[in-house]
């Protein structure tokens, strides 16, 4: 059993896998005894699924505009469900966290990594993840998984080649994990587990 908190990330881009991941990896920890909050970005509390629906399934928006917008889910994520679960002792596993405004916004918008480094200093308020996992595939695999339905999943092939090239650079000077995530559903399990074991464990 977990006795202090710890704070799991999942990442990747569109059809990398990560959302099945994530279910799989929850449960794995429950296995094991972890008392798991699983949660995810943006849409995760009340405010946010109301911001979810805007940067969704509203209008097109200038980026930094959207910048904000996931910022402010994050800052309302990390107080209302991040942080408390932290303070209980739970692990919490998190489908996105800033990483993914990285990749999408800082390099697939052109917002720039600096800036949107700087606008989620305070959203995060202090909490960083204890390990970010980012699922790579490649860029034809993700196409022929890929079926456009959100704003940003309709974004186009460019951008999405940008996000997947910019978790891949940005992973190494950050510390984040790369797991491979062109095998089958197990396979791809094991290795985010093995990425994760020790961290939860500790």
């Amino acid at each position: 059993m977990s006795r202090t908190g710890r704070f799991v990330v999942l990442e990747g881009g569109d059809a990398s896998g990560k959302t099945t991941q994530v279910a799989l990896l929850v449960k794995r920890l429950q296995a094991e005894g972890h008392d798991v909050v699983e949660t995810f970005e943006p849409g995760a509390t009340s405010l946010g699924r109301a911001i979810r629906a805007v940067l969704l399934d509203g209008d097109e928006m200038e980026p930094l505009a959207e910048t904000l917008l996931l910022a402010a889910d994050r800052a309302q994520h990390v107080r209302e469900v991040v942080i408390p679960s932290l303070q209980a002792g739970k692990v919490v596993v998190s489908d996105r966290f800033v990483p993914s405004s990285l990749a999408y916004q800082g390099v697939g918008r052109n917002v720039g990594v600096g800036t949107v480094e700087r606008i989620n200093v305070a959203a995060r308020g202090g909490v960083e993840p204890h390990i970010v996992v980012v699922l790579d595939v490649p860029d034809d695999v993700a196409a022929s998984r890929h079926d456009p339905g959100d704003r940003l999943e309709r974004a186009g092939a460019d951008f999405h080649r940008r996000v997947r090239a910019a978790y891949r650079d940005l992973a190494p000077a950050r510390g984040w994990v790369v797991v491979d995530g062109t095998g089958d559903i197990e396979s791809i399990a094991e290795g985010v587990w093995a990425a994760v074991r020790d961290c939860v464990q500790t």
